[in-house]
């Protein structure tokens, strides 16, 4: 399939960042490589407000450098954005002119306005969720929005960041005392006060989606407190009270120790008290109910935005998604997976099992019908288990890391006994009836593939009932001898009888149609 690479540059308030995409045909795409240096544009403001060309040497350089590893990446066209660094210097205008006569870019310096849209661009294009509230904190700037029904509502930009205040509220080792963190919240609150939207939306008790390099921190440390068995970022839930912990201890932390705590990177030591500080007071201003992560923010908006100017916004985050990693592993037989999907649908309808495991189920095996063969594309050979590992480890927006977990273990499944296998390092992110969901949804997804083992759909039409003597009855119709398919149903019985006490009954009603 024809490919297309391209790269988004972010000259950010803290950092500057390339990502390169590779897009795979017309439905596809994936980061390819993707570059990080400090910028601390934020720190080199004067008290006149501007930022002196001579400082920028450093991000020249940076900037060149990221171009070349562009070219060796064979990039098409490069999209490179400023924010609120230098949106909200004094010399914008010279800053910009500089930086492109030095480069040969073309900077955009996104509004304030454009930032807080875009990161919710890429942050809703990887998430399944209708309301909540949106936060990017930057080096310089803040931007907090409100959605619902999957709309941008409000927004705004607001001129605090994690540098800018570090700068203003950290003492000579890095700490921010009880009266500077006070003093802190007090300004974050005024500033606040004057968006009268965000108290009126306080009554919702809605979700903060957290955006950018502060919370992502937060998470990592969180995670490494809890030792939590799943290694992703992306829509991990925070509770109130896990970061009211963090914000005990961490902004007294002075920044040399800091260092050292397990999760949080180096260059981010002496800044994350006040990008904590910063978050903390959102959250209780707003009546938040809890904290997600996003992975993902304004440079996937930026893509998104670049690439797919006509519809930015996904209809379905979910299918999207898990339609993209199968176009990304063109090994996998399209129609027959297809097909499964279909199968496995109308057997989980028919059995009435939204009413056994909740309709979000239904959402589970669908996915898990058309992931399953992914892991053929690393090994034929014990297949079900690479299935297990590329699903684990790929991000499947749409899905929390439970439900992720759900799919990938439905979808690897042959035995009971492989499943617990497969499953013991994460139990953890597992309860209720989650096992026996793993069980009955893996055994019925074994009867739909069974349903199309020769991968040449002769099933046509399939229903499915409970029948007398714990029997589950299968009528199909055909659009050709099923031979094979009968011969595996033979394989599939034993297991589908442990899960579910059910022993199979077909009727073939081709002949009568």
């Amino acid at each position: 399939m024809k490919s297309k690479r391209s790269g988004i540059l972010d000259i950010g308030s803290n950092s500057i960042r390339l990502v390169i995409y590779e897009q795979i045909g017309p439905h596809a795409h994936r980061v390819i490589d993707e570059s990080k240096q400090s910028a601390r544009l934020s720190g080199k403001v004067e008290p006149d407000g501007s930022i002196p060309l001579d400082k920028l040497d450093a991000v020249i350089r940076t900037l060149n450098d990221f171009q070349l590893l562009s070219r060796l990446h064979g990039v098409e066209s490069i999209r490179a954005v400023a924010t609120a660094a230098i949106r909200n210097a004094a010399n914008s205008r010279d800053i910009v002119d500089h930086l492109e006569q030095r480069t040969g870019l073309t900077i955009e310096v996104l509004s304030g306005q454009e930032e807080a849209r875009i990161g919710f661009l890429g942050m809703i294009n990887t998430f399944d969720i209708q309301d909540g509230f949106v936060i990017d904190i930057g080096g310089g700037s803040t931007e907090i929005s409100i959605f619902s029904g999957r709309r941008l509502r409000h927004s705004v930009s607001l001129p605090f960041g994690a540098v800018n205040m570090a700068q203003r509220f950290n003492d000579a080792d890095g700490c921010i005392g009880e009266d500077e963190a006070a003093a802190l919240r007090a300004l974050v609150e005024r500033t606040l006060a004057a968006e009268t939207w965000l108290r009126r939306a306080a009554d919702a008790a809605l979700p903060l989606i957290g955006l950018g390099g502060t919370i992502r921190s937060l998470c990592k440390i969180d995670q490494k407190r809890r030792k939590y068995a799943w290694d992703t970022a992306h829509n991990y839930e925070m509770s109130a009270e896990a970061m009211d912990e963090l914000v005990q201890w961490l902004p007294t932390l002075p920044a040399e120790k800091r260092k050292k705590v397990d999760g949080l990177s180096g260059d981010r030591s002496d800044i994350i008290a006040a990008g904590l500080l910063i978050l903390h007071t959102v959250f209780n201003y707003i009546g938040a109910s809890h904290y997600l992560v996003s992975g993902a923010g304004l440079r996937d908006g930026l893509f998104f935005e670049t690439e797919y100017p006509d519809t930015p916004i996904v209809p379905d985050v979910l299918d999207y998604s898990v339609r993209n990693l199968l176009a990304l592993h063109p090994s996998v037989p399209m129609p027959h997976v297809e097909q499964v999907h279909r199968l496995a649908t109308r057997l989980f309808d028919d059995m009435g099992l939204h009413r056994m495991f909740g309709d979000r189920a239904r959402r589970y095996i669908q996915t898990a019908a058309l992931l399953y063969r992914i892991g053929v594309t690393v090994h034929y050979y014990s297949y079900y288990k690479h299935t297990f590992y590329v699903m684990a480890h790929s991000r499947i927006d749409g899905l929390s890391h439970r439900e992720t977990l759900l799919c990938a273990l439905i979808a690897s499944y042959k035995s009971r006994n492989r499943s617990r296998q497969l499953l013991l390092p994460y139990k953890e992110l597992l309860g209720g009836t989650d096992l026996l969901m793993i069980d009955r949804l893996g055994s019925l997804l074994r009867l739909a593939i069974a349903l199309d083992r020769s991968e040449t759909q002769p099933i046509r039409e399939l229903q499915a009932r409970y029948g007398a003597k714990m029997t589950l009855e299968l009528r199909w119709e055909c659009a050709h001898t099923p031979l094979i398919e009968v011969r595996e149903l033979e394989q599939v019985q034993k297991e589908l009888f442990k899960a579910w006490g059910l022993r199979l009954k077909v009727t073939d009603a081709t002949a009568s149609t």
